[in-house]
């Protein structure tokens, strides 16, 4: 194919065509009805449930073997008190069951009993328990299987908190027979205060899944244009027809780059919508049920509360992220042969987006300076963590848009490399 002119290559690049050339694309990922669904519907969808869904079903389970009996074990005798203590359970004024007793079953193997799933833990007192303080120490075995979280958050916590009352117990009353009370133990108290700001504490720890989930989004709403729009084309043999009409090769790219980055943005903007909304869910949850598991979900789940310079800082990051991703997603669907290999060469770029954002877990531990911030993609994946935490500053937010603007320069003339190379271009 001939090369353009020279003029047409210093020319500017004409609004109006590039223009033809999104709408092009667009309507063709707007007839795919899977492509639609996966753009609007999955992120309104999937996010509340990720960040409500999730908190609420892990406060359940937890809150769930706390208020439940379980069956523990029990090797040899054991005090009266520390029997009845054990099997108690732990009641509100109002009769609400905080924390469950537990039934004490005779077992004579408690390894094999906790093993073979008989009791959910067993106790052992390798010889007589003190029923008084100072009168000697006793051992009492406690056999769970400790890499089970249901089993950490059932009878094995019942027990160890159970104990420790008893401890006290026996210990407030040894002080009493010697004229001290109870603040005799705890001479200095800790009194811990929350430090973190108001908007901090309510984006939760699993706040690292607003920005995860943003660019899953993103990359799921480029994905399907840039690559039918490239390596779709290029298989179905209609690409041909668009190198011949007269248009810049430049306005092809930067056309299938708006288109892409369109789809890319619709899904960022309706994964917005989704954070936002599961914040008022997880609220109104939150005032019609004070206690229960509201505390643990609380903690846990995250909730988008943006000022107007938090949403503009959001919007910025997830523009710039959406031309990033799209121009690296056009340079991949153009170097392909067809639409089957060019999502062959996509699939790591998942684990390029997700491994860093499940890392963000741990940006406590980072040190965050300025190259970071400039990474692509990675810094733009921290200024939204900063900004839904509230301690997000305006400079290192364009510090990484800056970063993501240049390395869509790159790609983008990468991409516009490929499409002036035949060899490319015609490699099927």
């Amino acid at each position: 194919m001939p090369a353009e002119p020279t003029a047409d290559r210093r020319s500017g690049l004409r609004p109006a065509l590039v223009w033809q050339i999104a709408a092009r694309d667009l309507l063709a990922t707007l007839r795919d009805r899977r492509t639609l669904r996966a753009t609007i519907l999955m992120p309104l969808i999937l996010i509340p449930l990720f960040t409500l869904g999730l908190p609420l079903l892990m406060g359940n389970l937890i809150g769930g073997q706390q208020q439940t009996r379980q069956q523990l074990g029990v090797v040899g005798p054991l005090p009266e008190p520390l029997r009845a203590a054990l099997s108690t359970d732990e009641t509100l004024p109002n009769g609400t069951v905080t924390r469950a007793g537990v039934d004490l079953v005779p077992v004579t193997d408690p390894m094999n009993a906790v093993q073979d799933g008989t009791v959910d833990a067993a106790i052992q007192a390798t010889g007589p328990l003190p029923t008084q303080a100072g009168n000697g120490t006793g051992t009492l075995k406690l056999y769970a299987k400790l890499s089970s979280l249901r089993a950490q958050t059932g009878a094995y916590s019942k027990v160890q908190d159970v104990i420790q009352a008893y401890n006290r117990q026996l210990t407030v009353q040894r002080l009493g027979t010697l004229g001290l009370n109870a603040d005799t133990l705890e001479p200095v108290r800790i009194e811990p205060v929350d430090a973190s700001s108001a908007q901090e504490q309510r984006s939760g720890q699993l706040a690292f899944l607003i920005p995860m989930l943003m660019m899953q989004f993103i990359l799921a709403g480029a994905l399907a244009t840039a690559l039918d729009a490239t390596a779709g084309e290029k298989e179905r043999g209609t690409l041909e027809s668009l190198l011949v009409a007269p248009v810049r090769r430049a306005e092809i790219v930067a056309g299938k780059l708006l288109a892409t980055a369109t789809t890319a943005l619709t899904s960022a903007a309706f994964s917005v919508v989704g954070f936002l909304l599961s914040g008022a869910v997880m609220r109104a949850y939150q005032r019609s049920n004070p206690g229960d598991t509201a505390s643990i979900t609380q903690a846990m789940g995250g909730q988008l509360t943006l000022s107007p310079a938090g949403i503009l800082t959001l919007l910025g990051i997830a523009v710039t992220t959406a031309l990033l991703i799209s121009s690296l997603m056009i340079l991949i669907g153009i170097y392909a042969r067809t639409f089957k290999e060019a999502q062959t060469y996509v699939a790591p770029i998942n684990l390029v987006v997700v491994l860093p954002a499940v890392m963000l877990q741990f940006a406590d531990f980072l040190t965050v300076g300025p190259a970071l911030h400039a990474t692509p993609l990675i810094g733009g994946m921290l200024a939204i963590l900063e900004t839904v935490k509230g301690s997000g500053e305006p400079a290192t937010a364009a510090l990484a848009m800056l970063g993501n603007l240049a390395a869509t320069t790159v790609f983008s003339l990468l991409a516009l490399r490929s499409f002036n190379r035949e060899e490319v271009i015609f490699r099927n």
